[in-house]
């Protein structure tokens, strides 16, 4: 079978990252990981969670080719896709999935438009705020700018293109389920025989 690439994107606190979790573990995915110039913190897990390089590392691979979307985000840090693993895995016939942000979709889809991309919507808008708030990770300040971020993100996925499916997450197992469904469905369509 071809392989796939998977691209799930969403705001904040819609609950993307477990649909991409529960996809990866359902279809025997393969979770592509970030390269990004932040510092590790003790809970992440070099080469599981993230590529930690240096700003010059970052440069250089951006500068030669090697990344397939990159991002400068919060307060100057850099974030990107290396290219080796997504090819190899799609070379392998693997599922492989990138959790990014709708700039990085649109980045991937100009280099790759054979990738399937998927957007995580929240029910409404207030749903969404109280997601952002029961994760009590932040002030109301910072909430307040995640949510406004959230909504122009939203409106950018509707309006970009970039994207094959929107799922709205009213309900996490019925979410998750819609997600592989739509993965399982794109995989037979892609391995049936062309008439």
């Amino acid at each position: 079978m071809a392989g796939l690439l998977l691209i799930i994107s969403g705001p904040s606190g819609v609950g993307k990252t477990t649909i991409t979790h529960e996809v990866e573990r359902m279809l025997g995915g393969q979770f592509s990981v970030s390269m990004t110039t932040r510092k590790q913190t003790t809970g992440d897990k070099a080469g599981t969670d993230y590529h930690f390089v240096t700003m010059d590392e970052f440069t250089a691979a951006r500068d030669g080719g090697e990344l397939l979307e990159w991002a400068e985000v919060y307060e100057g840090l850099c974030y990107g896709t290396p290219r080796k693993p997504v090819e190899d895995a799609l070379a392998a016939g693997k599922l492989i999935i990138l959790e990014i942000d709708v700039d990085g979709a649109i980045q991937i889809k100009e280099k790759m438009p054979d990738a399937f991309a998927v957007f995580v919507l929240p029910p409404n808008e207030q749903t969404l705020l109280e997601r952002l708030r029961s994760r009590k990770r932040e002030d109301e300040s910072a909430i307040q700018k995640r949510f406004a971020k959230a909504k122009r993100e939203i409106i950018k996925a509707w309006e970009c293109g970039a994207y094959d499916e929107f799922i709205v997450n009213r309900d996490l197992d019925k979410a998750v389920t819609e997600a592989v469904g739509l993965v399982r469905s794109e995989q037979a369509r892609r391995a049936a025989p062309s008439r």
